[in-house]
C-alpha cells in the first residue's frame, strides 16, 4: 500500500510539472497571437493590391507574350513554410502530409521544422522579413526565367479562425490570366508587358511574405489550442490521480488503525 502511495504521489509531480509547462507556453502563445494577427492582415492588404494591380496587367494581351506567363522548363519548385517549433497539435505534420503530394518538387524550407526536414533554407518563420522575402522572390523568378523549373508553389497554412487553420498550396508562376477580369483605363507606361516583368519579381515578394505572415499566425493559434487541450487533459488526470491518491490514503490509515486495535486485544 505504501508503495501505491509513493507512485500517486510521483505521478501527481510529474503530471503538475507538465501542466505548468504547457500553461506557460499557452501564455507565450497568447502573447504573439495579437501581433502575428495584426501582421498577418497588414501583409494580406498588402497582397491584395498587387493582385488587383496584377489581375489588370495579366488580363492585357500584349502580357501573354511574357516569358513569366509561360513555363520554360519542367518540374516542380515548393516554398515550404512550417513552424519554429512544435507543441503545436498537427500543424508541422499537415505541412509535411501535403508536401508529400509533392514528391518530385525540389524544396525551398523557411522555418526551423522545415529546415530540419528538408536542408538548408530560412531557418524562422518568425523572423522572416521583408528583406528575406525580396532575396527569395529574386532568386526563384531568375531560376524560372533560366528554365530550372516550370512551376512555383507556395505551401502554407491558411488561418480561418483560432479554432481552424489549412494547409495549402498557392501557385505562383507561371502566371495564369483571369478572364472574367474587367479591365481599367489604365495607363501603363512603357507598356504593359514591361511593367509586368518588372513587377513580378516584388508581387512574388509580396504573395511569399503574406503566406509567411499567415503561416506563422496559424502556428501560434494552433500552439494555444493544443497548450489549452493538454493543460485540460493534465489537471483531469490530475484530479484522478488525486482522487486515487486519497482513497489509498483512506485505505491505509483503516488498516492501520485495524491493525492497532486487533493488537491491543490481544
Amino acid at each position: 500500500m505504501g508503495a501505491d502511495i509513493k507512485s500517486l504521489r510521483i505521478r501527481i509531480r510529474s503530471v503538475d510539472s507538465t501542466l505548468h509547462l504547457t500553461r506557460a507556453m499557452g501564455l507565450v502563445a497568447s502573447s504573439k497571437i495579437r501581433r502575428a494577427t495584426q501582421n498577418m492582415n497588414r501583409a494580406r492588404e498588402y497582397d491584395e493590391a498587387l493582385e488587383e494591380a496584377a489581375a489588370q496587367l495579366k488580363a492585357a494581351p500584349e502580357c501573354a507574350q511574357s516569358p513569366y506567363m509561360q513555363a520554360r522548363g519542367a518540374g516542380t519548385r515548393l516554398i515550404v513554410i512550417a513552424g519554429d517549433r512544435g507543441l503545436a497539435g498537427g500543424y508541422n505534420a499537415n505541412v509535411f502530409r501535403l508536401a508529400a503530394t509533392e514528391p518530385e518538387a525540389k524544396i525551398l524550407p523557411i522555418g526551423k521544422r522545415a529546415c530540419d526536414r528538408y536542408g538548408e533554407g530560412f531557418s524562422s518563420a518568425e523572423h522572416f522579413s521583408a528583406e528575406d522575402a525580396r532575396k527569395a522572390a529574386e532568386e526563384q523568378c531568375r531560376a524560372f526565367l533560366a528554365g530550372e523549373f516550370g512551376r512555383l508553389g507556395i505551401l502554407y497554412t491558411r488561418y480561418q479562425s483560432m479554432m481552424t487553420q489549412t494547409a495549402e498550396i498557392r501557385w505562383v508562376l507561371p502566371l495564369t490570366a483571369d478572364p472574367g477580369v474587367k479591365r481599367t483605363p489604365v495607363l501603363f507606361e512603357p507598356d504593359e508587358r514591361s511593367v509586368l516583368d518588372a513587377a513580378v519579381p516584388a508581387i512574388v515578394a509580396g504573395i511569399l511574405t503574406a503566406c509567411v505572415r499567415e503561416s506563422f499566425a496559424s502556428e501560434v493559434a494552433a500552439r494555444r489550442m493544443a497548450m489549452d487541450s493538454a493543460g485540460k487533459n493534465a489537471q483531469e488526470m490530475i484530479d484522478r490521480l488525486q482522487l486515487q491518491y486519497n482513497r489509498a490514503r483512506q485505505n491505509s490509515i483503516t488498516q492501520e488503525i485495524t491493525e492497532i486495535v486487533a493488537g491491543s486485544g490481544l
